[in-house]
């Protein structure tokens, strides 16, 4: 038998796998249903409004719970959480009828945001998100979009470590922001909480919690931890004190989101993979990206933080390099720079 950490570590690739291949599945009926966001997916500034975009929201985050507007954030995310799953759903079924399992989604998140809810709910905004934003960003845009997310988390978590904040707010939120590995099958996060509340009363309402991400820092105890000591959230904890891993849920979609564009995008030819369009710069984009979450974890399951993007990123960004070289496409034009020579 497998230490359990190391069972939690193949649940975290499974939810990556699941997210990524949804995408895949998910960008053809996109496409015909057309879900682009933008007129023309080639234009490099798309990128740039989305990064000011997260940048902006990052910001209102921050200055929502720092004046107690928690409850609306959630209340957001399960709203989005609602609306990408019904475009999931769409895609099997008509749009009226998606609307049905959408609102169980969000419904079932405000009710009971069980951990299984949480990552069922994840899994379905991911590969959404991923199939969304893969048809709407080209190459070029795409490369730009990881590349610099790749550089903004790390400076969040290691330099200003403002990320450190926002995780710490959106950790007892209990919304699909964060996927929820648990360690055991007994596991309950809605219990953990409740202990983690007692726990609190008893130090005079001082906690602290531990860091997640939407891409970045991944960590691996409970919410509702005490910290009452005034330890530093980011110390290491012992690895038989561990219940679950968190981990965001942007470390799963931005990735994905290169492995979704590379299949659209690419003049690589498709592989014969069947309910998915694949090609071979989409697959080691895939592989690269696993790669890389396998290290991140191995170093989560040591007791610290770390922020996921640098490592996520640029496993799939050197896969997707390498398979378009693999396929025969030139550098120039896999990076997108072709139409600009």
């Amino acid at each position: 038998m497998f230490p359990r950490e190391y069972r939690g570590v193949a649940f975290v690739v499974g939810l990556f796998l699941v997210v990524q291949l949804g995408s895949l599945a998910l960008v053809p009926e996109f496409t015909e249903s057309g879900y682009q966001a933008v007129e023309n997916p080639d234009n490099p500034t798309n990128s740039i409004l989305y990064i000011l975009a997260i940048l902006v929201m990052t910001g209102l985050m921050l200055a929502a719970f720092r004046y107690d507007l928690d409850q609306g954030i959630r209340l957001l995310i399960v709203g989005v959480s609602a609306w990408l799953s019904w475009y999931v759903f769409s895609a099997v079924v008509s749009p009226a009828a998606a609307a049905i399992p959408a609102i169980a989604v969000g419904v079932g998140l405000l009710v009971y945001p069980e951990w299984y809810v949480i990552d069922t709910a994840g899994v379905l905004m991911g590969a959404g998100a991923a199939g969304l934003f893969g048809i709407s960003f080209g190459l070029l845009p795409a490369l730009i979009l990881l590349a610099f997310l790749a550089v903004y988390d790390a400076i969040s978590v290691y330099g200003t470590e403002h990320m450190l904040s926002l995780a710490e707010g959106v950790m007892d939120l209990n919304i699909p922001v964060v996927l929820v590995i648990p360690l055991s099958l007994s596991y309950s996060l809605l219990d953990a909480e409740e202990a983690g509340d007692g726990d609190d009363e008893a130090d005079d309402g001082e906690t602290g919690s531990d860091e997640v991400d939407d891409g970045g820092p991944s960590s691996d105890d409970e919410p509702g931890s005490d910290d009452a000591d005034g330890d530093d959230i980011a110390d290491p904890t012992d690895i038989e004190d561990r219940d679950a891993f968190f981990i965001g849920l942007g470390d799963a979609v931005i990735p994905a989101v290169l492995v979704a564009s590379a299949a659209t995008f690419s003049p690589a030819a498709s592989l014969a993979v069947p309910l998915i369009g694949i090609n071979l710069p989409a697959l080691l984009a895939m592989v690269g990206s696993l790669a890389g979450l396998v290290v991140l974890m191995s170093w989560v399951i040591k007791g610290r933080p770390h922020a996921g993007l640098p490592l996520l990123n640029g496993g799939a960004i050197g896969g997707y390099l390498i398979g378009s070289v693999a396929a025969g496409v030139p550098l120039i034009e896999a990076i997108g720079l072709a139409a600009y020579l």
